[in-house]
């Protein structure tokens, strides 16, 4: 079983993964935590605002955090306990109804259904980092201790990298939650290699026990395991550093070692992993390559693309044959349903889902905010310039849904075309074009690629039926500039291209 949904991973879990059939459930979440804070408290005063700390980040008090607080408190669906109730209530009590309450309510809901789908063998993971790691351990206590599950470790992610000069220590360590269903558990002990001095430790203290003249080889034999010293809860584990060749430029990209050690661990081959917030897909790459059955769950068609792309580089194109893909559009009735979500978090995803599927994945996404000047994504042409040099030459991509689409879009493509010295565009539709639009296509005329020595549209209309019958751009792009580095768009680092400025 090897499983891609693309969607809300709450409403994947309770629909579609079945009760007791997970074996490892490893979860990385959005931290909360860009160190921008607030007081939690309601009744401090000013002197006292250096100790409290809340978050300002994606998380609000809105509608779904209600939905959600309500969901908890009445337990809905059975799958919360007492003490995660009353744990709840206590900390609106004491946090009041913010961004941090929505987090953890977030969290909440969530844990509680992996808790239900884990096998009574099943062990679950939570990466996260100190900001509100003491708020989350109570939340799983709520959930796994009271119904018969444990604590059992908590593990330090320890990693190099520069933190600035702030006025602290450094913050140099992640912090992942380990605990289990039941005490019936998969547990495969990891080993790290002996030191020197430990081997040294090792055999003075057996030498004591043993009478004089017996041969150090009897003494080797019996107490030196080759297969080193057993792992402790300190992972000394390199961060993934922009030049490392694992990376594939995810903002929050975590080390395949890492995962490598939680799924040999808690899993044998054929089990049955989960990660619910699969981002770049680590989890289920490094799953793939254990021989690891997998699901994998995110609500942004971005990840769902670039976890494609890297199993695929990774493993080959027929590993996709293998991959059921769960939540993209397959008919215009889906995809007009995607179109038309209202929720903020998944309002663009029509967008990166046309033009990601379109690209065949070469694209990249304007996550830039306003004035993007109608530019929805960006890929890269091969051509040859005057010197007879190979150049990169920007292809644009603009995403519109309206029920009547206008002339004046083929229009405002076409300038922004000529401002950014890109080479041609393609605009994509959900509904039909207008004969004007098709003329005024016509009107602009084409691009001759030197390349290639083949023209093409200055400006292609495509539709969303066009890309559900299979339709893909054609055009001679770079393959070396794929979605995998989407997240270099929002990168300043000098050197570095400012594409959407």
């Amino acid at each position: 079983m090897k499983k891609l949904y693309y969607g809300d991973n709450l409403e994947v879990l309770r629909k579609y993964i079945k009760d007791d059939s997970i074996d490892l459930s490893y979860i990385d979440p959005p931290f909360n935590s860009k160190r921008n804070y607030n007081q939690i408290y309601n009744n401090i005063g000013s002197d006292d605002k250096a100790q409290a700390q809340a978050f300002i980040d994606t998380w609000t008090w809105d509608d779904e955090a209600v939905k959600g607080f309500e969901q908890i408190t009445t337990n809905y669906n059975g799958v919360f306990t007492k003490q995660s109730i009353e744990l709840i209530i206590g900390l609106e009590k004491v946090l009041g109804k913010g961004d941090l309450l929505a987090y953890l309510i977030h969290i909440t809901l969530r844990v509680a259904e992996i808790f239900r789908v884990l096998k009574p063998t099943g062990s679950f993971y939570l990466h996260c980092d100190p900001t509100a790691s003491h708020y989350l351990k109570l939340v799983l206590d709520s959930i796994f201790c009271s119904k018969g599950g444990d604590f059992i470790n908590e593990i330090v992610w320890h990693y190099r990298r520069w933190t600035g000069k702030a006025k602290k220590f450094q913050g140099l360590h992640d912090i992942i939650f380990f605990y289990t269903k039941t005490d019936n558990y998969i547990f495969n002990p990891l080993y790290i290699d002996y030191t020197e001095g430990s081997v040294e430790r090792k055999m003075q203290g057996v030498l004591h026990r043993f009478k004089k003249g017996q041969k150090t080889l009897l003494v080797s034999n019996r107490e030196i395991d080759e297969k080193g010293v057993r792992d402790n809860d300190v992972w000394q584990i390199p961060f993934v550093a922009p030049s490392a060749k694992e990376r594939l430029g995810y903002p929050t990209q975590k080390p395949e070692a890492l995962l490598e050690k939680i799924i040999k661990a808690s899993s044998n081959e054929g089990d049955l992993i989960l990660d619910i917030y699969c981002g770049c897909g680590t989890t289920v790459a490094v799953a793939e390559r254990l021989n690891r059955n997998w699901i994998g769950v995110d609500i942004t068609y971005q990840s769902i693309s670039l976890i494609l792309k890297r199993l695929e580089d990774s493993f080959g194109k027929s590993v996709l044959n293998d991959i059921e893909i769960n939540g993209i559009p397959e008919d215009f009735e889906s995809a007009v349903a995607l179109a038309h979500k209202k929720e903020d978090r998944t309002r663009k995803e029509f967008e990166k889902w046309a033009v990601l599927t379109y690209s065949n994945n070469r694209a990249m996404i304007n996550e830039k905010k306003g004035a993007d000047a109608g530019i929805d994504g960006i890929a890269y042409m091969q051509d040859r310039n005057e010197n007879s040099d190979i150049e990169l030459k920007q292809v644009l991509f603009s995403v519109k849904s309206d029920k009547t689409p206008h002339v004046s879009y083929i229009r405002d493509l076409h300038g922004t075309i000529e401002r950014e010295k890109a080479a041609i565009g393609y605009f994509i539709t959900l509904f039909p074009p207008t004969r004007e639009m098709i003329a005024e296509c016509k009107k602009i005329g084409k691009y001759k690629n030197n390349l290639m020595e083949q023209e093409y549209p200055k400006i292609e209309i495509v539709t969303v039926e066009d890309i559900l019958s299979g339709k893909r751009i054609t055009i001679p792009t770079s393959h070396q500039i794929a979605v995998v580095k989407s997240a270099q768009l929002k990168q300043t680092d000098k050197g570095q291209a400012k594409l959407f400025e």
